[in-house]
């Protein structure tokens, strides 16, 4: 017939960033690809999305289905990024604020408490991480990219770009304990610097709290030493 009657489907928007016509702009270079040899590629896609902020993020395509809200209900990768971007700025308002909170065990603390009162705790946390494939990175860098689009580190990159930083006043028994904790946290994650896990990373390190006292000093040093090297662990890299 003229004109044509036939059913037309209606396009879906993109599952990753939820628009029609899809917006993302799909890193997939051309020719075999560097690390599966493959052509196209096999291995796991970014994309990139942009927030309410004007600038880009790039994300995990593969993951852009496993999200949900707070109802149960499946949403895109993009959606779950910009819950939180939209309620961050209640939580510190620039990037310094954030670095100044996070950089002290009892301030990190109470951020992460209220993070998670607000429906980002561990978990979503986490998700984030392998959203943004910053697994190995700190909560601190999934916090600093969604927020303000700054490209997250790795936990031993951060370790490698502090420590001459940390070691610098220290006598040769700190640098050792301080050593000890700093490999904790590249294995395990931020969590490793709370106050409250002084006393089992001194254990774990001397196997007895007097053994500790006895190489370290008192406890009052011991814990100035533990709190006061993590500002020299977050502070804003120099270029």
């Amino acid at each position: 017939m003229s004109p044509c009657e036939c059913e037309k489907t209606k396009p879906k928007p993109c599952p990753v960033c939820g628009e029609k016509p899809c917006v993302c702009i799909i890193i997939d270079p051309p020719g075999p690809c560097e690390k599966c040899g493959e052509s196209p590629c096999k291995c796991k896609k970014k994309v990139k999305i942009r927030l309410a902020d004007g600038k880009e993020r790039q994300i995990e395509s593969m993951a852009s289905t496993s999200f949900w809200d707070a109802s149960g209900i499946p949403i895109t990768a993009k959606q779950f990024l910009e819950r939180p971007f939209g309620v961050l700025p209640e939580f510190f308002k620039d990037e310094e604020e954030l670095r100044r909170l996070w950089s002290l065990p009892n301030t990190r603390r109470q951020l992460l408490e209220r993070l998670a009162d607000a429906g980002y705790g561990r978990e979503q946390l986490a998700e984030m991480k392998k959203l943004i494939d910053a697994e190995r990175s700190d909560v601190f860098d999934v916090l600093e990219y969604v927020s303000f689009a700054v490209a997250p580190i790795t936990r031993q990159e951060r370790v490698d770009d502090a420590k001459s930083n940390i070691f610098a006043f220290l006598n040769q028994q700190q640098r050792e304990f301080l050593d000890f904790v700093l490999s904790k946290y590249v294995e395990t994650g931020v969590e490793e610097l709370d106050a409250s896990k002084l006393p089992q990373l001194l254990t774990l390190k001397y196997h007895a709290l007097e053994d500790a006292t006895e190489i370290l000093g008192d406890v009052t040093n011991i814990r100035s030493t533990f709190i006061d090297f993590q500002k020299h662990l977050y502070k804003r890299k120099v270029a």
